[in-house]
């Protein structure tokens, strides 16, 4: 499997880019945080750009983005994408889901 790297135009669309330049973009966490949001001190949610395709087979976009929910019920779930805006919508999904699930950490 070939790995691919990317990095974001100026718009936050996906170009690929070879090994230094994707090092290099990715060494500012501002071109790597698309959204973090802390939903109660022990949860929180983040969606960041990856830049690597971690797609493990078949055919489609390259999943570049990835959001994680940390703390709570739905601890360490985690959603892939492919561009910007489905990475913001999937954040506020996640979000959501937290806050629905924080009835669940009662014990």
């Amino acid at each position: 499997m070939k790995i691919r790297w990317y990095i974001l135009d100026a718009n936050h669309h996906p170009v690929p880019a070879s090994l230094m330049e994707w090092a290099e973009f990715l060494g500012d966490e501002k071109n790597r945080t698309v959204n973090w949001t802390q939903v109660t001190s022990q949860v929180h949610v983040s969606t960041i750009f990856l830049g690597i395709d971690l797609r493990p087979f078949g055919n489609g976009p390259p999943l570049l983005f990835e959001t994680m929910i940390f703390g709570g019920a739905l601890d360490r779930h985690m959603w892939r994408c492919s561009s910007w805006d489905d990475a913001e919508a999937g954040h506020q999904a996640a979000g959501r889901k937290a806050r629905a699930n924080l009835h669940s950490e009662v014990t």
